[in-house]
This record gives C-alpha cells, sequence and structure tokens, in this order.
C-alpha cells in the first residue's frame, strides 16, 4: 500500500529544498511507488539515447528527472507556498484545502 500524496497531477508547485529550490512547474507525473514527482522545467537532466528501430538516429536528449515529493509544496492560485489539508465539504465529500489559507483548493 502506498502513502496517500497531497500532490496531484496538473497541480503547480514549487522545489523548496536541493539544487533545483525556487523553481517551480507544473506536475507531469506523480511516482507513488517511489515518492517523486517529475515538474515540468524542473531537475533537467540529459540522457544519451542509443540508437534503435524507432530512433534510428541516437543522439543526446534533455528531460526532467524526478524530485523526491518532500521536496515540493503546493502553490494556491494567489502564488503561495502552502501544505495541502483535507476537510469535508459542504456535500460531506473530502476536500483539500490550504493549511495557510484555509480556503478550498481547485
Amino acid at each position: 500500500m502506498y502513502k496517500r500524496v497531497k500532490i496531484k497531477k496538473g497541480d503547480t508547485v514549487k522545489v523548496i529544498s536541493g539544487g533545483q529550490k525556487g523553481k517551480s512547474g507544473r506536475v507531469i507525473e506523480v511516482v507513488r511507488r517511489t515518492d517523486r514527482v517529475l515538474v515540468e522545467g524542473v531537475n533537467i537532466i540529459t540522457k544519451h539515447i542509443k540508437p534503435s528501430a524507432t530512433n534510428p538516429q541516437g543522439g543526446i536528449e534533455k528531460r526532467e528527472a524526478p524530485v523526491h515529493i518532500s521536496n515540493v509544496m503546493y502553490v494556491d492560485d494567489k502564488g503561495n507556498a502552502t501544505r495541502v489539508g483535507r476537510r469535508r465539504g459542504d456535500d460531506g465529500k473530502l476536500v483539500r484545502v490550504s493549511v495557510k489559507t484555509k480556503e478550498e483548493l481547485k
């Protein structure tokens, strides 16, 4: 069983520690098995690709590498980095809320 993650695909996040500290971007993918997220434009690595049938030329490619989920923080619509909590909404379902402002998140 995997841990419950509070960051979802499509969220805007900010890197809060590590070599990419201060950068922000949209989450492309959440890898729950390893507790990592792929963030657009953050942690770019150079990957050497061997020639294959689909790519006969091969070459060098730049792509995002995953960042540990503990090193990113959700950014709300106002641009503030905040933790994400949960509470019951008006209809009784759980909704994500900003811990800082207590507002409901999209």
